[in-house]
């Protein structure tokens, strides 16, 4: 009977093969990559095993010498959408040995393959089931002839029959292939070379014969053969889109994803299904009010992916990292509350992965309550938000059997209803939407945001001496805070009645029948100054007034209200800001601005200051003063 290679043992036999080769193992770099400064369209994630070697690719000199090897973590959503079938996911590690100017296409390509197939330190895969490919050749570089040559020298040794000699074309085991499949580049300029790529025969469909070009293409297209090794041949340098000669030092670039290894070396014809995925499949089908495999692999894989990038210092918002990491939270409870009926939260399932990655990535075990808390606050906050619109969603389909993008629209204000999630759940359950859904949809959102600007433009009629002046605005936003404290810690008979913001200081006037007590006064600088510490978005929303009276916001004193109200709330938000956002806020008020973008703002450009009340006081029957500073 054959042993099967867990996921662990071919991370620790990979390395070791490469060591004994004379690399050097480095660990994994973050899954994040490092801000740029002045840099606007920086990956915000590792994508690929080399991204994190690039420098040392195009010729700066590594410490640790010129032949490494690592496993990466990695991340990718472009493919989010097939995300549940045999081979896609988001998080993945890549496996990869690298040569900085030193060994090439040679070396290369006879370790691939002893790597892929020798039984005594690589993963014993059977040869005649591999099937590779090389760069054809274009106007702009030649067929890589010497690779084929490199990969006919090999079969032959191996007694493998590869279908003739390959410099007449495609034999039937090696396959000459386009730029799109055979080529890497970093753009027109720069390093630049072929690849040559290894697939296997993973269902074992065609056993072990030589395949004619055509039925080739198409086995790949239909997953019979699964790309399981990648060698990138950097030799040349482009300027302007056109080789200008070969690199002085050329480089090798090596990758394979471990889930496609571990899916081939198991046995198993999807990655889900591999000792990655499979105890928390299991876990989410026991769990599961009905069933549905390919939602149990995307909640799976999306809260795996979470929980890295969690690890790894993101936190849900709605712009860069931590929108991917919302998308990712939001769609695994989209999944998992509305097609598999799962009632508990994702804790569970959390910690098969934690046990999973005890010992392999310290910084998932390490960080386990802090994972637990943001994808549960996370999926607590987005079921309600879900709910509510899925139950909107179906009852405007019923009365038309067609969602538009205006409907689209009023469900993301009015719902918090993601405009992505809406498309899916509408592919999901076969409904019909207008054929210009996306565009209404962006052009409405888009005026949306300008309607908001606009008002935040409008001049505030609540006692500020200075609207233009930041430390001004930075003491309104703290009068907010302020307001929501009092009512934290004293009760809701507070209210306001009247406030004066200079740039030196706050003064806010409201009701509450006794002298507030040193200990009451603590407590509302620290929910103040705990407010501003956790840096939280302050985003402005407009609305009917009919709707507005709806949500709870707090009125200022003796203000007459127009059609359209303005209310600045302080917590997580969307983007364009929802309505859903009111929920949860912390803070919300009827306003007009101006106000800070995030109240970590409200601690100045060094981050030093803090809120303490200065003065506490009664002004009338049944009112008092508190006069605050930032300092």
């Amino acid at each position: 009977m054959k042993t099967v290679m867990s996921s662990t043992e071919i991370r620790r036999r990979f390395l070791a093969f490469f060591e004994k080769r004379g690399h050097t193992i480095i660990p994994s770099a973050s899954l994040v990559t490092p801000d740029e400064k002045g840099v606007t369209n920086s990956t915000l994630f590792n994508t690929a095993g080399m991204q994190p070697l690039i420098p040392y690719l195009l010729g700066e000199p590594h410490p640790s010498g010129k032949r490494l090897v690592d496993v990466q973590k990695c991340i990718r959503t472009v493919d989010i959408d097939d995300v549940g079938d045999r081979t896609h996911n988001t998080f993945f590690e890549m496996l990869g040995n690298w040569s900085l100017g030193d060994y090439f296409k040679k070396e290369a390509i006879e370790w691939s393959f002893e790597l892929l197939t020798n039984k005594d330190d690589g993963f014993g895969l059977d040869p005649n089931r591999l099937y590779v490919t090389v760069f054809e050749g274009d106007t702009v570089a030649p067929r890589d002839e010497e690779a084929a040559a490199i990969w006919q020298g090999i079969f032959k040794k191996n007694g493998i029959d590869f279908g003739g000699d390959t410099s007449k074309g495609s034999s039937g085991r090696i396959f000459y292939m386009p730029a799109k499949n055979n080529w890497w580049e970093a753009g027109d300029n720069g390093p630049c070379g072929p690849d040559t790529e290894m697939f296997y025969d993973v269902s074992n469909a065609f056993s072990g014969r030589t395949l004619a070009h055509q039925e080739y293409v198409k086995a790949d297209d239909e997953r019979h053969v699964v790309e399981i090794w990648n060698d990138v041949f950097m030799q040349y340098v482009k300027k302007d889109g056109k080789i200008i000669g070969n690199l002085p030092k050329p480089s090798v670039d090596t990758g394979a994803g471990l889930e496609r290894i571990a899916m081939t070396l198991q046995g198993v014809d999807n990655i889900y299904d591999t000792d990655l995925f499979k105890s928390a499949i299991e876990k989410i089908k026991e769990i599961s009010g009905k069933w549905n495999l390919k939602s149990a692999r995307i909640v799976a894989d999306h809260i795996r992916a979470s929980a890295f990038l969690i690890a790894a210092g993101v936190t849900p918002s709605n712009t860069g990292r931590g929108y991917i990491l919302r998308r990712l939270i939001r769609r695994a409870s989209k999944y998992a509350r509305h097609d598999l009926e799962v009632k508990e939260g994702f804790g569970t399932l959390i910690d098969i992965f934690v046990a999973s990655y005890k010992g392999i990535y310290p910084e998932i075990p390490a960080n386990r309550d802090l994972i637990v808390a943001e994808i549960q606050h996370e999926d607590m906050r987005f079921t309600e938000t879900l709910d509510k619109g899925y139950l909107e969603m179906h009852k405007v389909y019923k009365s038309k059997n067609l969602i538009s993008g205006e409907d689209a629209f009023v469900l993301f204000t009015s719902y918090g209803f993601p405009f992505e999630l809406l498309m899916e759940m509408i592919k999901d359950e076969n409904l019909e939407a207008s054929p210009n859904i996306q565009n209404v949809f962006s052009k409405m959102a888009t005026e949306h945001q300008s309607l908001s600007r606009a008002g935040a433009e409008q001049k505030f009629k609540g006692g500020l001496a200075d609207a233009n002046d930041p430390m001004v605005v930075r003491y309104h936003t703290a009068t907010h805070l302020l307001h929501q404290a009092l009512h934290d810690v004293l009760g809701d008979g507070v209210g306001q009645k009247g406030s004066n913001i200079t740039r030196e200081r706050l003064r806010f006037d409201f009701s509450h029948g006794a002298k507030m007590t040193d200990d009451e006064k603590r407590q509302v600088e620290a929910i103040v100054n705990e407010k501003i510490a956790a840096k939280l978005p302050v985003t402005q929303i407009i609305m009917p007034r009919a709707q507005a009276e709806q949500t709870g916001a707090r009125h200022f004193f003796g203000e007459k209200y127009g059609d359209q109200i303005s209310i600045y709330y302080v917590g997580p938000a969307s983007n364009p800001p929802s309505s859903a956002d009111l929920a949860t806020a912390y803070s919300k008020e009827f306003c007009g601005g101006p106000h800070v973008a995030n109240t970590s703002d409200l601690a100045g450009p060094e981050g030093k200051l803090h809120f303490r009340i200065q003065k506490e006081e009664a002004v009338s029957q049944g009112v008092r003063r508190i006069k605050a500073v930032l300092e």
